[in-house]
C-alpha cells in the first residue's frame, strides 16, 4: 500500500521539488496538490520539467483521507491554513514554513525535522517543522562540537544561498539583471534562522551562549548553500576530523570529506558535505547543501521517510549535477 501524500501550496519552488521527488518515490501516490491561484490547471504547465511525467492537476478541494501532508507555503501562512482548515489528526503533516520551528509556537505537538539532530523523534512523530536551509547548513557543521560541550567563543559564518532561497514571487534582488554577476550581505548579524540554530545548540550544551555572527550572502548562481564557519578550538586537527566523522558515521546523506568541496557536489542531492580543517587556533569548517533539496524539500521527504519506516534515502538517491 502507497503512502497517499498531498501537497499544500504545490506552485512554487518548494512545491516543484516536492512534486519531483514523490512522483518519483516508489512508495507515494500524490492524492491532490492544492493551489488556489493555479486551480484547474496541469502541474507540468507550472513546472515545465514535470512535463511528460504526469497528468496531475491543480486542485482547490483539500482532502483529509491522505497520509501526509506537506505544507509548502510562505512563511506565516502555514498557521493561517491549519487554523482555517482543521487537518484529523490521523494525518501527519510536515510543514516546511518557519511557522512551527521554535519551541514557543511549536509547542509539545512539532518535533523540529533536522534528522542530524533528532531522528529518533522524528520517527515517532506526528507533525514536524522542517529547518530553514542555512540552518540546516549552519547546524550540520556545528553539531558534533556543541554535542560535546566545545562550542566555548565566538562562532563566525559566513554564508552565501543562491537565488531560489528567495522564493518565486518577484523582487529586485531576485531579478537576473540584478542578480547576474553581483553579490550582496543582508539580514547580517540578524538573520531568522539563528533563532532556531540557538535552540539546537543549547538543546545539545545547556551552557551554550557563545555569539553567533552570521553574515547571509545573496550568490549569483540558482541554487546551493555554502556556509564557512570558523571559531577557536583546543582540538587539534587529526580530533576535529574524527569527531566530525564519528558523529556523522551513521548519517544518511551528511558526509565528511578530507578534501576541499564545492557545490556542484551537492546541487541536485539530499546530501550535507563537511570539510573541517585547522589554522592555527581556529577551526574551518565548510558546510554545504542544496537549499531546496537538503535545505527543505529533499528534507521533508526524508523526514517521511523516517516518519513512516521506510529506509531513509527512499526517492533521494540522487546524483549531482557535478558538470
Amino acid at each position: 500500500m502507497k503512502i497517499k501524500a498531498g501537497i499544500v501550496g504545490g506552485a512554487g519552488y518548494t512545491g516543484g521539488e516536492m512534486l519531483r521527488l514523490l512522483l518519483n518515490h516508489p512508495d507515494v501516490e500524490i492524492d491532490f496538490v492544492l493551489s488556489s491561484s493555479n486551480e484547474g490547471n496541469l502541474v507540468s504547465d507550472v513546472h515545465t520539467d514535470l512535463y511528460g511525467d504526469t497528468r496531475l492537476r491543480f486542485s482547490g478541494l483539500l482532502k483529509q483521507d491522505v497520509d501526509v501532508l506537506f505544507l509548502c507555503v510562505g512563511h506565516g501562512d502555514a498557521k493561517k491554513f491549519l487554523d482555517a482548515n482543521p487537518i484529523d489528526k490521523s494525518v501527519k503533516i510536515i510543514d516546511l514554513s518557519q511557522d512551527f520551528r521554535l519551541k514557543a509556537a511549536a509547542g509539545t505537538d512539532w518535533i523540529y525535522g533536522l534528522p542530524e539532530f533528532n531522528r529518533e523523534q522524528i520517527r515517532t512523530a506526528n507533525y514536524i517543522a522542517n529547518p530553514g536551509c542555512f540552518a540546516t547548513a549552519i547546524q550540520l557543521g556545528l553539531l558534533p562540537l556543541a554535542a560535546k560541550g566545545l562550542l566555548k567563543g565566538e562562532i563566525h559564518i559566513n554564508a552565501t544561498t543562491g537565488s531560489t532561497g528567495a522564493g518565486q514571487s518577484l523582487s529586485t534582488t531576485s531579478h537576473f539583471s540584478w542578480r547576474n554577476n553581483n553579490l550582496s550581505i543582508y539580514k547580517a548579524f540578524d538573520h531568522q534562522h539563528l533563532n532556531e540554530i540557538g535552540e539546537s545548540m543549547v538543546f545539545l550544551d545547556p551552557a551554550f551562549n557563545a555569539p553567533v555572527n552570521f553574515i547571509p550572502q545573496r550568490g549569483d548562481f540558482t541554487r546551493g548553500i555554502l556556509a564557512s564557519i570558523y571559531m577557536d578550538t583546543e582540538l587539534s586537527g587529526e580530533e576535529a576530523l574524527k569527531l566530525y566523522e564519528d558523529y556523522y558515521a551513521d548519517a544518511a546523506f551528511t558526509h565528511v570529506s578530507k578534501k576541499n568541496i564545492d557545490l556542484k557536489q551537492v546541487v541536485n542531492t539530499n546530501k550535507g558535505l563537511l570539510h573541517v580543517q585547522k589554522h592555527g587556533s581556529k577551526l574551518h569548517v565548510i558546510s554545504i547543501i542544496d537549499n531546496l533539496l537538503k535545505g527543505a524539500s529533499g528534507q521533508a521527504v526524508q523526514n517521511m521517510n523516517l516518519m513512516f519506516g521506510l529506509e531513509e534515502r527512499q526517492g533521494l538517491r540522487l546524483k549531482a549535477t557535478a558538470f
